[in-house]
């Protein structure tokens, strides 16, 4: 089974923020197949042995819902997608078995599972020539990408979708060495 986490802010003000990214991608995997929601915690989508889930707390709080939905499941193999601001906006890596780097969605969820081995799919949101020099990281993660940002997102998260269908048939390592670059 696997359980592909989209990390985000519930609501619709965060829907196109640069926080959102990972909702994004699970709408792109879940294509037309509607959304069901339990309890407030997950949106989530099942598909044969996946599970896509979007966390409906706030980012800081995203362990708490996906310790409730991981704990349903006999030892699921956990992918979780979100924005990073330490990598160019449009570059993508695919790592596991690493910390948080600072991301607090991510360190939520190593603190509910008490580990950091998963995958991850980190997504870039910070454009190297942007004159925003990022002092208020919480504030710029809340923002809308530009309109020509805004292509930049739309290709990388094709690849996001492409490199979660890698994981599933082929593998971290070679998701690794297609994506990561």
């Amino acid at each position: 089974m696997y359980l592909i986490i989209g990390l985000g802010n519930p609501g619709k003000q965060y829907d196109q923020t640069r926080h959102n990214l990972g909702f994004r991608v699970l709408d792109l995997l879940a294509g037309s197949e509607p959304w069901l929601t339990k309890k407030g915690f997950n949106e989530f989508i099942k598909l044969d042995d996946i599970l896509l889930a979007k966390p409906q707390m706030f980012m800081n709080k995203s362990g708490i819902a996906v310790k409730d939905i991981f704990n349903r499941f006999d030892d699921p193999q956990l992918i979780v997608i979100h924005d990073e601001l330490d990598l160019p906006l449009g570059s993508m890596k695919v790592q596991k078995n690493v910390s948080s780097a600072g991301h607090n969605g991510i360190q939520s969820i190593i603190d509910e599972l008490r580990t950091k081995d998963f995958i991850r799919i980190r997504l870039g949101i910070n454009n190297p020539n942007s004159k925003f020099l990022i002092p208020n990281s919480d504030e710029y993660v809340l923002q809308k990408f530009t309109d020509e940002e805004e292509q930049i997102v739309k290709e990388v998260l094709e690849k996001a979708k492409d490199a979660v269908e890698v994981l599933q048939t082929q593998g971290l390592e070679i998701a690794q060495s297609k994506f990561n670059g």
